[in-house]
């Protein structure tokens, strides 16, 4: 027996809060190793270098994490919209989202990846990453100033799967290792695109077909 497509969605939507809710406290377990501030642990054992020869370089680090988990919840709230109960948080929510990205996110996000660890192409995965943020970001943001409503959620659904990279990217990485047991190093230039090309990839052709 078919449930009916209320029922559908409704549960399509418990099902992606659920798992919204548990990659961010994921996410959340992660940005927490680094308080109090601490320059020796997780990632940035590997960064050493880095944090020795740049000092400017922990600054930036901490600017991009500790701003992107909230980045990841305020985006969440504002694509939810009204249909989900939460119509009014979207406003105030894109707000804080934006704001987050334009200035803080995205700009320290795109430093990081000039120094990504990998080769020549990882690095520059991530700072066009970095740039494509900013940039979807920021349309999204003009776009909403004009009252072009439906353009500014397209926009909106870009930037957020992006954001978005910061889990996709884990995934991926467990779903290499487990499955093909790479070097390291290898799994991170792949990772480095795989994290965010499809979600972008999937987002456009979602709008190609008029379903955002």
């Amino acid at each position: 027996m078919f449930l009916p497509r209320k029922n559908i969605l409704i549960l399509s939507k418990i099902l992606l809060i659920t798992a919204f809710g548990y990659f961010f406290w994921l996410m959340l377990k992660i940005t927490l190793e680094y308080i109090p501030l601490k320059s020796d642990v997780s990632f940035l054992m590997i960064k050493q270098t880095e944090v020795s020869e740049r000092p400017e370089y922990l600054y930036f680090f901490y600017t991009h994490v500790y701003t992107s988990i909230f980045v990841l919840l305020s985006g969440f709230l504002a694509i939810l919209r009204k249909d989900f109960g939460v119509r009014n948080f979207h406003k105030n929510a894109g707000k804080i989202y934006i704001f987050l990205i334009l200035l803080f996110a995205a700009p320290s996000g795109v430093y990081m990846g000039i120094f990504a660890n990998g080769d020549f192409f990882s690095k520059l995965s991530f700072v066009i990453l970095g740039c494509l943020w900013w940039f979807s970001t920021y349309k999204a943001f003009n776009l909403a100033q004009q009252k072009k409503i439906k353009q500014h959620k397209q926009w909106m659904w870009r930037s957020f799967v992006l954001t978005l990279s910061a889990i996709t990217l884990r995934i991926w990485k467990v779903i290499i290792v487990y499955l093909f047991h790479p070097n390291p190093m290898d799994v991170y230039q792949i990772i480095a695109w795989l994290g965010w090309v499809p979600n972008l990839l999937l987002i456009e052709y979602l709008i190609s077909k008029k379903h955002l």
